[in-house]
């Protein structure tokens, strides 16, 4: 093999694999947050392990986009709940324009160390939402904060999360009128 070819060679082969590592980026990033709880992000949980000694606040913050005309708020700004075990929080989203409209929910939790033990089992941000004009729909979240936040010394003297969310457009791929 002439180095000509060998050289255009290893180009092609870095191109392919530089290729595959930016699709497969947000991902595998994704996943990584949902690991380790980076930057507030929560874990998806199954089944709540049951009530321990402890007790936390979980503080409810909501945004939505400028782009997306909505209204959107927690039923309640915060419940103290037992640590390990099942809650349930509702939202609401209204939309306030004249035509429908579907947006998507991004999540975080504050401190940023909490965000591995705050498990979601079921949340209205797995799925785009769509309303119609006017419609308001209630939306419920379900979760628990993992015992083992008891046992981090860097989390253990957390008394407060914080759960925010935003709801952004979904692009449509339709232009603006």
């Amino acid at each position: 093999m002439t180095g000509t070819r060998r050289t255009v060679l290893f180009l092609a082969l870095g191109v392919c694999f530089m290729s595959g590592l930016a699709w497969a980026s947000v991902p595998l990033y994704r996943m990584f947050c949902q690991v380790t709880g980076l930057n507030g992000t929560t874990g998806r949980g199954v089944r709540a392990p049951g009530a321990v000694d402890g007790k936390i606040t979980v503080a409810f913050d909501t945004n939505v986009s400028p782009q997306l005309k909505w209204k959107f708020k927690p039923e309640a700004e915060s419940e103290t709940i037992d640590i390990g075990a099942r809650d349930m929080a509702f939202f609401t989203a209204t939309n306030t324009s004249n035509r429908t409209l579907t947006g998507t929910a991004t999540f975080n939790v504050t401190p940023a160390q909490a965000g591995v033990y705050f498990k979601k089992i079921q949340c209205f941000c797995f799925t785009q939402q769509t309303l119609k004009p006017g419609e308001t729909q209630r939306m419920p979240v379900i979760f628990y904060v993992d015992p083992a936040i008891l046992k981090d010394p860097d989390a253990r003297d957390i008394q407060t999360i914080t759960l925010s969310y935003t709801f952004y457009p979904v692009d449509s791929g339709k232009t603006p009128s």
